[in-house]
């Protein structure tokens, strides 16, 4: 072998220059996956992964649409809520004297009594879930801040309100204070909010040992204000999601007073009222029971559709 010889390499052919790095030179950085738009808001990046969610997207629609036909709904129509038909009892969808889902056994027109009876079922839902939701979020971040015996005796307290049985609060309601629309409101805001108030509590037994609350005791800050600036927006991610899921159970336990009889009484009417007609009238009036049930289901249906939604948005171990 020559002195200006060059050893063999196998990568080398018909004396081409091996390539720059060598025989196995780097390969080049892949590109980074697709992140969230920095500096974004926290409100902003759960608003963006809910849009994105169709099942969500299109419940939201659809609720809308429901509260919006419910509200504007009975001034379109010809027909009052007690308005009698004389010339129809009974009768079944007709567009003849523009009973477009016919009339209970009553003459009443049944689209307008399920348009006034879902404008009374949603406002009980939301008044009674947002007494629920002011009591139960206070209640239990005041609980699980202070800790100690103060939280125990609180929670004790919980648990017995737990032990009370819910139709006999409410039929001693009734009895004491009469059939009032605002008493059921009171009812169901008095009992839904123990489930909240343990939630929040659960939050903020979480939150009080982190960083940023120790800073706030260390500048001095009141417990106020660390309750009500810190600990509560910090947790109102799973509150948002129980709220959303409170609603439709609200909405369940107003039409099962009301199927009982312990709900609204005449002349208001309620799906649950409608529903409970519409049993007895169910096999020679069928669509007495299936549009108020129609109305109810698609409500139910889409409250918990948007409250997944909105569970899967919040969470922050999917961001």
């Amino acid at each position: 072998m020559t002195s200006d010889s060059k050893p063999y390499s196998g990568d080398q052919r018909d004396g081409a220059p091996l390539p720059a790095g060598g025989p196995n030179p780097p390969r080049a950085p892949e590109p980074e996956a697709a992140a969230a738009p920095v500096g974004e808001s926290l409100a902003k990046d759960a608003w963006r992964r809910l849009t994105q969610n169709r099942a969500a997207m299109a419940s939201l629609g659809l609720l809308i649409a429901i509260i919006v036909v419910c509200v504007a709904g009975p001034w379109l129509l010809p027909w009052g809520l007690a308005e009698v038909d004389w010339n129809a009892f009974g009768t079944g969808p007709t567009l003849e004297g523009a009973h477009y889902l016919g009339t209970d056994a009553n003459g009443r027109d049944l689209l307008t009594r399920v348009l006034y009876g879902g404008r009374v079922s949603l406002s009980v839902a939301l008044v009674a879930s947002f007494v629920s939701l002011v009591i139960g979020v206070l209640y239990g971040a005041i609980s699980g801040y202070l800790g100690g015996r103060v939280d125990n005796l609180m929670m004790r307290f919980v648990d017995i309100m737990y032990s009370l049985p819910f139709m006999f609060l409410v039929i001693l309601l009734m009895v004491v204070f009469g059939r009032n629309i605002f008493l059921i409101y009171a009812a169901i805001g008095a009992v839904e909010w123990l489930d909240m108030a343990r939630i929040v509590r659960g939050q903020t037994l979480a939150l009080k040992r982190r960083e940023f609350i120790e800073a706030a005791h260390a500048l001095g800050v009141r417990d106020t204000k660390i309750v009500t600036r810190h600990l509560i927006p910090n947790a109102i991610g799973p509150v948002i999601i129980y709220v959303t899921l409170t609603v439709p159970k609200v909405i369940l336990l107003e039409s099962f007073l009301s199927f009982l009889g312990l709900g609204v009484q005449e002349p208001l009417t309620s799906w649950g009222v409608l529903i409970s007609e519409g049993v007895d009238m169910m096999e020679s009036a069928p669509w007495m029971l299936l549009v108020p049930s129609f109305f109810l289901a698609a409500t139910l249906f889409c409250l918990n559709f948007l409250g997944d939604g909105l569970r899967d948005a919040l969470d922050p171990r999917t961001r």
